[in-house]
């Protein structure tokens, strides 16, 4: 295997590993295991920089994408990596929002008594 596919390769790991723990801390703040959450997203947050790093390796590369497959590999990376990224930006949304939900429920609890 060559030196640019292990790279897109390495993103495409990290960046499923920051995805996958992105979905699991959302996962878990919605079944109130708060102290789950912090831990997941710091290992969303180790497997996007592994990405990102990754990625910088690969522009640096100086092999050609002299071949289809070679181009398709490197944009499906990179499509990876970005999603990666947007599932961090929706993962915070919803942990603040889940927050809000929970405080509200409490309000309402304490007003229905």
């Amino acid at each position: 295997m060559e030196n640019l596919e292990l790279q897109c390769f390495e993103i495409i790991t990290n960046a499923g590993i920051a995805k996958s723990s992105y979905i699991e801390a959302i996962q878990a703040v919605k079944k109130g295991k708060n102290a789950d959450v912090e831990a997941l997203m710091k290992e969303g947050e180790d497997g996007l920089l592994k990405g990102h790093k990754a990625h910088f390796n690969l522009l640096q590369t100086t092999e050609p994408l002299d071949s289809t497959t070679k181009m398709v590999l490197v944009m499906h990376a990179e499509d990876q990596l970005m999603n990666a990224e947007t599932f961090k930006i929706m993962a915070k949304e919803y942990l603040e929002l889940y927050q809000k939900v929970f405080e509200l429920e409490k309000i309402v609890k304490t007003l229905i008594k």
